[in-house]
């Protein structure tokens, strides 16, 4: 499966998107070219078979129908109590 990495123009409301396949050997030169070009990263990677499947994911907002499945399990809201904990003891108080 290959990973495509998605991107948009801010407040286009994933209207203007573009993306790229990560394996390609010139994905950074690629990726600095589009965030040059006003892009902004959008998401996290989506796992596709091919391209076509990876638009279909990204327009139907796969990333945050993931997302919103994981928060309905109560393991899910345990965690993030936990990393809340952590970051209250662990992070740096500035004044």
């Amino acid at each position: 499966m290959a990973k495509y990495q998605f991107f948009c123009i801010p407040n286009s409301n994933r209207k203007q998107y573009t993306f790229l396949d990560m394996a390609s050997s010139s994905f950074l030169q690629e990726k600095s070219a589009i965030l040059d070009q006003g892009f902004e990263v959008e998401d996290d990677v989506i796992y596709a078979d091919s391209s076509k499947e990876a638009v279909e994911k990204f327009q139907s907002n796969f990333i945050y129908a993931v997302d919103e499945y994981g928060k309905t399990d109560v393991s899910y809201g345990f965690v993030v109590f936990l990393q809340s904990i952590y970051k209250m003891i662990f992070s740096k108080k500035v004044k």
